[in-house]
């Protein structure tokens, strides 16, 4: 949006500038209303409220159905509505973590969007007191063969690289996947986690009146000017001039602000703290003072700047990055400083704390903004929007499955550019910083120690299937939070709490806003049957451009508990001539062929309805498996999902270069048995002469079937009847398209 030049701070508010700031007439009218008997709010009123009351800040599509997750339990300590949700994980000790977006600023600007969403996110972290210890990333592009993905991809992934390797967290794990329909909005989710005491958590409440408002690290410029209401709207074909919407990162100076952070909270100087993130000065000054209970002043002529004749317009809407907002005791006020300047960063005290509810701003001697501060945050509109449960899929006529032989089918599958390889993208990530990390990426889930702990360790997962949240937003809900628990369950982790990012398109349209109820719905269903509360999380909406938007992608971040970390499970076969178990398998082994890889990506049909999840078979499943891997049983594991049990199969011989010979079931059909993707489903290897015990101690109380289905050994996979496939052949498949695509020897 433009701002003029000479700053006019009174301009005429016509609805073409309401349009511009993102507001409904109807949201205008009522900002008339809140501001005491003048007719119209100054240019900087106005761009308060559409920093504050945009989609990406208030949520006020969301909020009613995110009040209906699970957000509570034995071991959470602070969920939703802080900068993370903070976990205890015992011992005096907390896990903080968060998932959150940066879509559109990453498809304008893909390196700095990135970066500046990995720095947000980290920020997020070590606000509540946390040292960052673990990161991930969950990407989605478009079409292979689209013009503009393979410079997303390269833009995306080094922004991600770029700013976490600089800063020194371990990237542990993730997603990237490829659809048409991120063509004209990709995804870039990142999470962060962070360990704590539990005694030196720091919140955003600011408490007390006439206290310093204090601001702290990098100075503001003009970068991100209106990002957060970017963020908020559908992209048009005037996308690249929403450029100077993008931020600008700097991981050294994040670096410096963590440690100035972390030794200031040692002081117990610090009330209250919050990032200057979505919205910058505003939203981080709004948000302190009203869930205190308490008015804010501001004046912005003591703000550090970097460049000259800022408005005041443009200072409270920066989305300058590396910067902290402070209420702090007075008295210790020049320990603060002190501590800051050590750290050669900016530390100005540019407010105080009022007890009248306003929000004032000043700037050369005037007042520029006084708005009632609870309306601005806690009492932001809040919609009921009109939503129609999407139209179930039809099921697929069981004699209307495509053949194709078994081991071509597994060959062409594992080279596809959905279920390729991604260690081209995560060998750009630092893996090993900090020197924890026990369970790199490329597995279930990524693990670490817990520093300074004997045994401890935290695994952590990102998941989602997009395609079945379009076929049946509902089952796509419950079957992403399965995912998440399956994928910590196989490393051996408790799973204990997550965190999610809902990314959805225009909630305007009715059948959009009917998926992300739905998806919201199945997500709580599942979460709460499996004891795995959402504690934070993120909502980016109006993914869209041009009216057409992305797959629905209600991201779940997860993370578990590993009491012993000498007691995990890998992917990888741990040995020949060991027994391989079908954990949680129908007596077909596999039945389920809707919305599969093996439809969409060999014959490109996309129908027929989602696996259904089953919670109570997850449950059984899962816990069976982590007892197995606990007491020393259990030397593989690996959770199915995309491609079935062939593809789940191909990856452990992959991981470990040891081939396997697996049954053929008789009077069948081997497709749906080998790339049907029935939910619940764990391959577990164990020693042949445990095999025996199994069956006779534990298997009889597990209730669900777990069947012996074949042996590890060779240097070929073979799936029953079909002929054997060298691991070598699989290998080269799998890890032959990533980096052939992106050095541009292929299309696709």
């Amino acid at each position: 949006m433009s701002v003029p030049t000479s700053y006019d701070n009174t301009p005429e508010i016509t609805p073409e500038l309401v349009a511009a700031h993102g507001l409904k007439p109807d949201e205008y009218e009522k900002i008339v209303s809140l501001l005491g008997g003048r007719n119209a709010p100054t240019l900087t009123e106005l761009g308060i409220f559409s920093a504050m009351w945009n989609e990406h800040c208030s949520y006020k599509s969301s909020k009613k159905w995110l009040r209906t997750l699970p957000t509570t339990g034995p071991r959470v300590i602070q969920g939703p509505g802080e900068n993370a949700g903070v976990v205890d994980i015992g011992d005096g000790q907390a896990i903080v973590f968060k998932m959150e977006s940066h879509n559109h600023p990453s498809f304008i600007e893909p390196y700095q969007g990135a970066a500046t969403g990995v720095g947000g996110i980290l920020r997020d972290v070590f606000t509540m007191g946390a040292r960052p210890v673990a990161a991930m990333n969950a990407l989605r592009f478009g079409d292979p063969k689209h013009e503009k993905t393979r410079h997303l991809v390269s833009g995306v992934v080094a922004g991600v690289g770029g700013y976490g390797n600089s800063f020194g967290v371990p990237t542990v794990g993730g997603e990237v996947e490829f659809d048409e329909r991120y063509n004209g909005n990709i995804l870039v989710n990142a999470f962060a986690a962070g360990l704590a005491d539990t005694d030196k958590i720091f919140y955003s409440k600011a408490e007390g009146v006439g206290l310093p408002v204090v601001y702290l690290g990098a100075k503001t410029g003009r970068d991100g000017v209106g990002g957060a209401t970017m963020a908020s709207a559908e992209f048009g074909d005037d996308i690249e001039q929403k450029r100077p919407t993008v931020q600008v990162g700097d991981p050294f100076t994040e670096k410096r602000l963590l440690e100035a952070c972390l030794e200031l909270m040692a002081t117990g100087a610090v009330i209250a703290i919050q990032d200057m993130g979505a919205a910058g000065l505003t939203c981080s000054a709004v948000e302190m003072g009203a869930k205190g209970d308490l008015g804010i002043e501001l004046d912005l002529d003591k703000v550090p700047v970097r460049e000259e004749h800022m408005t005041p317009y443009e200072m409270m809407l920066s989305e300058s990055q590396e910067r902290m907002l402070m209420v702090l005791h007075p008295e210790k006020e020049a320990v603060a400083r002190a501590v800051f300047e050590k750290w050669e960063l900016d530390f100005a005290t540019v407010g105080i704390t009022t007890d009248d509810l306003r929000f004032r701003v000043k700037w050369q001697g005037q007042e520029v903004a006084n708005l009632p501060i609870k309306d601005l945050g806690d009492a932001a509109p809040e919609y009921d929007r009109p939503w129609v449960r999407p139209t179930p899929a039809k099921p697929l006529d069981p004699n209307d499955i495509p053949q194709k032989d078994v081991a071509d089918a597994l060959l062409a599958l594992v080279g596809t550019p959905a279920l390729s390889s991604r260690r081209w993208v995560y060998e750009q990530y630092d893996t090993w910083i900090q020197g924890n990390s026990l369970q790199r990426p490329g597995g279930d889930a990524g693990v670490i120690r817990v520093d300074g702990h004997a045994t401890k360790a935290l695994a952590f997962t990102s998941d989602v299937t997009p395609r079945y949240c379009e076929a049946d937003p509902y089952e796509g809900g419950k079957q992403a939070v399965a995912e998440a628990w399956r994928n910590l369950t196989a490393v051996g982790a408790e799973p204990i709490a997550a965190t999610d990012n809902l990314n959805f398109g225009n909630p305007e349209r009715p059948e959009i806003m009917g998926q992300l109820v739905e998806a919201v719905r199945g997500i709580g269903e599942a979460c709460r049957a499996l004891d795995f509360p959402i504690v934070s999380g993120n909502v980016s909406l109006y993914n869209e451009t041009n009216g057409r938007g992305i797959l629905p992608t209600p991201t779940i971040g997860g993370v578990g508990l590993i009491p012993d970390w000498n007691r995990t499970a890998r992917i990888g076969f741990a040995a020949p001539d060991e027994c391989i178990l079908l954990v949680g398998a129908p007596d077909w082994w596999g039945t389920h062929l809707g919305q599969s890889i093996y439809l969409r990506d060999l014959f490109g049909r996309k129908d027929g309805p989602p696996p259904p999840v089953d919670l109570g078979h997850e449950r059984k499943a899962g816990d069976l498996v982590r007892i197995l891997i606990r007491d020393g049983h259990a030397t593989a594991v690996h959770d199915l999902s995309d491609g079935g049990l062939a593809v789940g199969l191909a990856e452990m011989a992959m991981a470990s270069g040891i081939g396997a010979t697996v049954n053929q079931l008789a009077g069948g059909d081997p497709i749906p048995q080998y790339f049907g993707e029935d939910q619940g489903r764990y391959l577990v290897t164990i020693k042949r002469d445990f095999l025996d015990s199994f069956y006779d101690q534990i298997y009889p109380y597990a209730g669900l079937f777990a069947p012996w289905i074949g042996t590890t050994g060779g240097t070929a996979l073979k799936l029953g009847d079909a002929r054997p496939l060298l691991v070598a052949d699989l290998k080269a498949a799998h890890e032959s398209w990533f980096p052939s695509y992106m050095a541009g020897e292929i299309a696709a």
